[in-house]
């Protein structure tokens, strides 16, 4: 059971490194002028999302569902699971509108301004806080 939570924190670290950073990107590529420097977001967007976000949610997903395979009952007893599960799922939610957005870029139909993409970075930020204090904490 150690070897697979200390895989499902790695995976869980990883996702969110994706999702910090590909929102930045997002403000960069918002405010970027010049068709290199798009071309150049492009690449970026898409090789981060699909190379390293995507791949890395999913080990998430997996290891985390294996850990509660080891006692469903007993986990899901407890009301803090329900919470931080509610909380994945809509960060999983979250992930897949990035996918949305990297393709919006992609397609030259970004229509919001870099302080949105500014705002919207900070969301991850909100669930990991949430997130590690209910799987820590255990609040209820």
């Amino acid at each position: 059971m150690l070897w697979v939570k200390a895989l499902h924190i790695v995976s869980m670290v990883c996702w969110f490194a994706g999702l910090f950073y590909l929102p930045r990107l997002f403000v960069y590529h918002a405010a970027c002028e010049d068709e290199p420097g798009r071309q150049r977001f492009k690449i970026m967007e898409r090789k981060l999302y699909r190379g390293i976000t995507t791949p890395s949610m999913v080990a998430t997903v997996v290891f985390g569902l294996w850990l509660i395979g080891y006692n469903v009952e007993g986990y899901m007893s407890q009301g803090w699971i329900h919470a931080k599960l509610l909380l994945v799922v809509l960060l999983i939610g979250y992930h897949f509108y990035c996918g949305h957005l990297v393709k919006v870029f992609r397609d030259d139909q970004n229509t919001r301004s870099h302080v949105f993409y500014r705002w919207f970075n900070e969301m991850p930020v909100l669930a990991l806080v949430a997130i590690v204090i209910l799987a820590v904490v255990k609040p209820f």
